[in-house]
């Protein structure tokens, strides 16, 4: 049985083969032919097709000559050249304080009286220096007389001289001493009064009523005085934006407490060393402080515009969408159709505009308000 079903299945296989050898000799040539393929466009997502363009205003891309600008923060400082340190060259104690943190001082003008035990070994020394001085030059005078009618030698009268020139270069070292501290040698008195060496304003105050106060070596400034009518503006600039920034740039400092008011500062100078940590360097702007209004630590917004123009494409900035970083215009390619367009988007101008890059030419059209043109393509879709 099993030889029977073999060769059944044997003559069954012949035959297939014998049929579809037949069919390919005899039948249509085009039987094998690979079908054609059907290319189906793909419509374009960043085209727009509008039924009513009137509803949406267009307007030209202008192009003029616009500087470089790059913004940054910064904070205002004194400037350093403007700021001294108020000291005591001795020790002693507070008596009382006459200026405090903030206030206006001119030069000369007493911050604080204080004892000073130095001082007052310096009017004693003083006083005793007058007395052995005045001693001196009496006999001085007297050793003259007497040489004169010749009661003396020479010898004798020049050692009373010299007595008396030792007794005057003591009085006036002393003299010195009082007035280095800060004293009058002219009018003695036991109280220091320290002075304010400049005008200015005091922006650091390290010592209070009482306070006692130490030598040079190991006690910080009583006071810090600067002149306000400059300052400085310290801005920590990217190192891959230092190319951007160059001295003699000039910069426009905005303020949070007068949001309606540009000043115009010029660069003086850039850090040649970078912070390690935070990979910025240091960018001085020098100004003048007009009516005293910019105060120390405040912070600004520094606005750096390069000395070179250039030509760019200039759109008003509401022809401009913003979408995950990325800036977006609608080109009006056709009666009824629109294009989104990526552009690189530069710095906004003070007049309401903004300088494109790169993704627009002069003479094209752009919607004016990108928001609601896209928000009612979105809604239509």
């Amino acid at each position: 049985m099993s030889r029977i079903y073999l060769s059944l299945l044997i003559a069954l296989a012949l035959g297939a083969t014998a049929c579809t050898t037949g069919a390919a000799k005899t039948g249509d040539p085009k039987a094998n032919e690979v079908p054609p393929t059907t290319v189906e466009p793909v419509p374009d997502p960043n085209l727009i097709n509008v039924d009513k363009p009137d509803r949406f205003e267009a307007v030209d891309v202008t192009s003029r000559a616009e500087v470089d600008q790059l913004q940054v923060n910064g904070v205002i400082a004194p400037d350093v050249n403007r700021t001294v340190p108020v000291n005591a060259l001795t020790s002693g104690r507070v008596v009382s304080l006459k200026a405090r943190l903030g206030d206006d001082v001119q030069k000369d003008q007493v911050l604080l009286t204080m004892t000073s035990p130095d001082l007052t070994q310096a009017i004693s020394d003083y006083r005793k220096f007058q007395a052995s001085e005045s001693l001196a030059k009496t006999q001085f005078e007297r050793a003259q007389v007497l040489y004169q009618h010749g009661a003396i030698p020479q010898k004798d009268l020049e050692v009373a001289e010299d007595s008396y020139k030792h007794a005057q270069v003591d009085t006036e070292s002393t003299a010195e001493r009082i007035r280095i501290f800060g004293g009058d040698p002219q009018h003695p008195a036991n109280l220091l009064e320290v002075r304010a060496p400049v005008a200015g304003t005091i922006v650091e105050q390290q010592t209070g009523p009482a306070a006692g106060v130490k030598s040079l070596d190991n006690a910080p400034n009583l006071f810090t005085i600067a002149d306000l009518s400059r300052i400085w503006v310290l801005c920590d600039v990217w190192e891959n934006n230092l190319a951007q920034v160059h001295v003699g740039d000039h910069a426009d400092i905005e303020l949070a407490a007068y949001p309606n008011r540009r000043f115009r500062g010029r660069v003086e100078n850039i850090s040649k060393v970078l912070d390690p940590n935070t990979r910025t360097a240091k960018v001085r702007i020098e100004l003048p402080n007009e009516g005293g209004i910019m105060r120390p630590n405040m912070f600004a917004v520094a606005h750096f515009l390069s000395q070179g123009a250039h030509t760019r494409a200039v759109v008003p900035v509401s022809t401009v969408l913003r979408l995950q970083d990325r800036y977006w215009v609608f080109i009006k390619t056709g009666e009824k159709q629109f294009k989104r367009t990526e552009v690189q988007a530069g710095p906004v101008n003070p007049d309401g505009t903004q300088q494109i890059l790169s993704g627009l030419r002069a003479g094209d059209q752009v919607v004016k308000d990108a928001l609601q043109f896209d928000r009612e393509a979105t809604n239509r879709d």
